[in-house]
């Protein structure tokens, strides 16, 4: 991690003053001054500072159930920050692992743990999520057989890899992916001729959503550490 944010970490400055505090020497790693707040440390790494080793405190890690028209940032714009449904202390600290549009709903996780939230975003982890979509039109019948084998989709060169779709009613399915690419699902209907009119997210690896609109929970330790297994799919 970034030594300016383990010092965020393990005191109550926040990252303008965290950095400061290094510019001017006043962080020592293993011994020695270090005056760059990038540089990369551990947390078995001897880190002081005012003469006091630091702890870092626990990561933390939330699931929230996003609502609708609020946005996946940590400030408002044109709908309020999803932020404002989550009442604990610096939550400036924690990022949104994996974002959704301000008219998606469902399931998101924030967490301070960088490591953690790279182990479910990064693409060779094939992370499965589903997505439960309401439709603008009837599904056709050919459609979870093209969506098994990739599509192309607009101005992109590589198929989608393999998504698994199953129909609640005509206008209305379940479908999973194990990619993120922008606005990836509205597109993949797009593709095909329909329209998503209604998106939430239900899944994320093998979490699955169990709040009220709003509301918010610390995930397991079981639960966190279920993401840092080999394999998700």
């Amino acid at each position: 991690m970034r030594l300016d944010k383990f010092l965020c970490k393990s005191t109550d400055l926040n990252r303008a003053a965290a950095t400061l505090c290094i510019e001017l020497g006043e962080v020592s790693v293993n011994g020695c001054i270090v005056t760059e707040a990038r540089f990369q440390v551990h947390e078995n790494n001897s880190i002081v500072w005012q003469g006091e080793r630091l702890v870092a405190r626990p990561s933390r890690y939330i699931m929230l159930h996003k609502p609708l028209n609020t946005l996946s940032s940590n400030v408002d714009g044109d709908y309020p920050s999803l932020f404002h449904c989550i009442d604990i202390e610096r939550a400036e600290d924690l990022h949104i692992v994996g974002r959704l549009d301000a008219d998606t709903s469902g399931l998101v996780l924030l967490t301070d743990d960088g490591r953690w939230s790279f182990e479910i975003i990064r693409p060779d982890k094939q992370c499965p999520k589903t997505y439960r979509v309401m439709l603008r039109d009837p599904i056709a019948t050919d459609v979870a057989e093209k969506f098994s084998a990739g599509i192309q989709l607009q101005n992109e060169a590589k198929l989608t890899a393999a998504a698994t779709l199953k129909v609640i009613n005509e206008r209305e399915v379940l479908l999973t992916i194990t990619e993120g690419r922008y606005h990836q699902v509205k597109r993949m209907f797009a593709a095909v001729g329909n329209r998503v009119n209604g998106l939430h997210r239900e899944t994320i690896g093998d979490l699955q959503l169990d709040l009220a609109v709003g509301d918010w929970r610390f995930l397991t330790a079981k639960e966190v550490a279920n993401f840092m297994a080999a394999d998700l799919v």
